[in-house]
């Protein structure tokens, strides 16, 4: 028997080298043991001699797959691989199914994670912006990296249980995680990173910061425990962080007592397309961010499957608080008026103005009124795409809840591929109006 030890349960270059090394040496999958951890040893690996090549697709595959929680994936990883080396490369193979259903788990995990992480800023040496999340699959690296890139200028400190991840400012950095007892709420997460962490940052060499208000003025007054601490809009212009800042404390209709925060649009400046809800949810106005509850992973599904990442584009909804009635201990969802949607159209009319996408895919008749300003029936008009008056061109599908609140699975399956493929021809026309 042969072990191979991955020092973390997403240790795609070990891995990678000990796939090749064993499939050049022609080692059954059945003679592998495949181990995680720095308390056991592994095998030498075999001499590899010989060309070895497999598709530069599957390769792609396997590093989105080894990052699910399925604990058989390294052996079923190893045996696709070996079948490519020997010619057989069949994309209905089952265990090539299996394999893409992991790698869109694992995608989907990254893009939730990334979606619902909320941080606190802790001062140390520098202020360290410190998050901490339970992902469901081993996403850390991949969430650490997208942020490392995306906020260069802060220091960041990604916690999970199985492993923590540290930007400072010119290197990530990875090491144990922490338990999620440890981190019970803000005190004890800054307690526990002071503890654990506070020296990476002593020296931290961080890029001079853009034109941004600090982070931590951002943050809603009322923050709930862990969150949300807003990053700045990727890419923001001056404009759009004020306007955010200004939207924190709206008062121009009456939802804003009831709702326990302002939820404002987020994603890059300059996005070809810019997706408009209708309000926030239960979920997004605790956490502060748009599209994050079941309707939102639900997007971020389908969105993956038309090939469009939500990190490239602006979603945002028509009115920035929750309307919603208490019953008992939930808050049941209540569909805005139109005075609400009229109120709410400056703050939608500043992200619009800032982010000049090239194409508005308008989810729902809560969306799409208050960009036309008339009323809008769906079925009539799902679909259509239009010219807007300031030259974007508009789309109109439905809200991920609508799919939601179909009667059955048949019902939903036949209208979440219908929402699919209209986001497939939504980013079509946007490549085409580049």
């Amino acid at each position: 028997m042969h072990r191979v030890v991955l020092a973390h349960e997403a240790d795609f270059p070990t891995w990678r080298a000990a796939t090749r090394a064993h499939a050049l040496a022609g080692t059954p999958g059945e003679a592998l043991e495949w181990r995680v951890g720095e308390a056991d040893v592994p095998t030498p690996l075999p001499a590899a001699e010989g060309g070895f090549s497999v598709p530069r697709a599957l390769v792609a595959l396997a590093e989105a797959a080894i990052q699910a929680a399925d604990p058989e994936r390294f052996a079923l990883l190893y045996r696709l691989v070996c079948r490519a080396h020997a010619g057989d490369y069949s994309a209905d193979d089952p265990d090539m199914l299996r394999a893409r259903r992991l790698a869109l788990e694992a995608r989907r995990e990254t893009h939730r994670m990334a979606a619902l992480i909320r941080f606190l800023p802790v001062r140390a040496a520098v202020v360290c912006h410190v998050g901490w999340f339970e992902p469901a699959a081993h996403v850390t690296d991949a969430v650490a990296r997208a942020y490392a890139r995306d906020f260069p200028h802060l220091a960041l400190s990604i916690l999970t249980p199985g492993r923590a991840a540290h930007w400072v400012g010119d290197e990530l950095v990875f090491g144990p995680g922490v338990p999620g007892a440890a981190v019970a709420d803000d005190a004890a997460l800054a307690q526990a990173w002071q503890a654990r962490y506070a020296d990476l940052f002593f020296r931290a060499r961080l890029p001079p910061a853009p034109n941004v208000p600090p982070v931590s003025e951002l943050r809603p007054p009322d923050r709930p425990a862990l969150g949300p601490v807003r990053l700045p809009v990727a890419g923001s212009a001056d404009a759009m962080v004020r306007a955010a800042q200004e939207a924190s404390g709206c008062t121009r209709c009456q939802l804003a007592g009831p709702a326990t925060q302002t939820v404002f649009g987020e994603g890059p400046v300059g996005a070809p397309i810019m997706f408009i809800g209708e309000q926030p949810g239960d979920q997004e106005d605790i956490i502060g961010r748009p599209f994050v509850g079941p309707a939102g992973q639900l997007l971020d599904q389908a969105l993956e499957e038309a090939g469009i990442d939500r990190r490239q584009v602006y979603v945002a909804n028509a009115v920035k608080h929750f309307k919603h009635i208490p019953r008992g201990t939930r808050r049941l969802h209540q569909t805005p008026e139109a005075p609400e949607v009229e109120a709410c159209r400056f703050w939608l009319e500043a992200e619009r103005d800032a982010v000049r996408p090239r194409l508005i895919v308008l989810l729902g008749a809560t969306a799409a009124r208050a960009v036309l300003g008339r009323p809008v029936t769906i079925g009539r008009e799902r679909g259509e795409a239009f010219d807007l008056p300031d030259g974007a061109r508009g789309f109109i599908t439905v809200h991920p809840s609508f799919l939601l609140r179909q009667p059955d699975e048949e019902s939903r399956a036949r209208q979440y591929a219908l929402f699919v493929s209209e986001l497939r021809r939504a980013a079509a026309l946007a490549a085409g109006l580049g």
